[in-house]
């Protein structure tokens, strides 16, 4: 007769608990990418409106050359590869512009161009608030050669408000679905170590320690939250480079630094709840009476 295989404390399936654990983390690390994107893409849609600096008349060419150094060192002007965008837009140049938009040259009845020369910078998203635009109105109001600071502010009044909105919903189904993907580790973990309930029993009469009766549940569990957590961010890294190569304008949304903290938080979310899973279930199984466990 063949020799029977003797049963190890600790072990059951780890396939498909690997499995189970890994498909639950790569549904919440694709809402992490969408919560992601969707943040990056409010911040460009911020970043894109512009504040309006329009200067006093006929300065000189110095003075245009020192508020240009004092605007460009602004905390609130936003840069692109380490240049602060500000644009010189002159009065000529806003005649011009004027008249493609609107078709009519002002100048033909007017003897003079009475628009003025303007700086337009474009704002960091943080700054984009209310409060943060009316700080910076009047510190650029206060700027000498400053006739007067315009910005849409219905405009980024609504995108604010909107974003707000979206940003709220998006973090309230990622809790509700965050929920959903622990109780689904944890039961998985559960009925993975229910085949092991009258084992830990045996080690319990026989007199083993909780420690000691715990240690290779736990050691199991954790790894196996640990692979599967490793195993998701490589998923989820394959899908998000098949989408950047299938759709060029979400390279413009890349961010290296907030990709990796979610899936370093991917990662430790596999582990610890493969931890915490196994030590309920076998506290569970070491308390339980022995009739409750047939």
């Amino acid at each position: 007769m063949p020799k029977r295989r003797k049963k190890k404390l600790g072990s059951y399936p780890t396939p498909l608990v690997v499995f189970s654990i890994t498909l639950a983390l790569v549904v919440t690390g694709l809402f992490g990418l969408l919560l992601l994107h969707a943040h990056k893409l409010g911040e460009a849609v911020r970043q894109n409106l512009e504040v309006q600096v329009y200067l006093e008349r006929d300065l000189p060419q110095p003075e245009l050359l020192r508020l240009q150094q004092d605007l460009e060192h602004q905390p609130f002007v936003a840069e692109q590869g380490g240049r602060p965008l500000v644009r010189f837009v002159s009065k000529d140049a806003a005649a011009r512009q004027l008249l493609q938009t609107t078709g009519e040259d002002f100048t033909s009845f007017l003897d003079d161009n009475p628009l003025r020369d303007a700086y337009a910078l474009k704002i960091k998203s943080a700054y984009t608030d209310t409060m943060h635009l009316r700080q910076l109105s009047r510190s650029l109001q206060s700027l000498r050669g400053v006739f007067e600071v315009q910005y849409p502010r219905s405009l980024f009044t609504s995108i604010n408000e909107n974003l707000m909105r979206v940003s709220l919903m998006l973090l309230g189904f990622a809790v509700v679905l965050l929920i959903a993907v622990v109780v689904l580790i944890n039961n998985t973990i559960r009925l993975a170590l229910f085949s092991q309930r009258f084992l830990i029993r045996s080690m319990q009469l026989v007199g083993a320690t909780r420690f000691f009766i715990r240690r290779p549940f736990l050691r199991r569990a954790t790894w196996q939250g640990f692979a599967s957590g490793l195993l998701a961010a490589l998923v989820l890294l394959g899908l998000l480079q098949y989408a950047y190569l299938e759709i060029k304008e979400l390279t413009l949304l890349r961010d290296y630094y907030l990709l990796g903290m979610l899936l370093l938080a991917i990662l430790a979310l596999g582990t610890i709840i493969g931890f915490l899973s196994a030590y309920r279930a076998v506290s569970k199984y070491l308390n339980v009476p022995l009739d409750d466990l047939y």
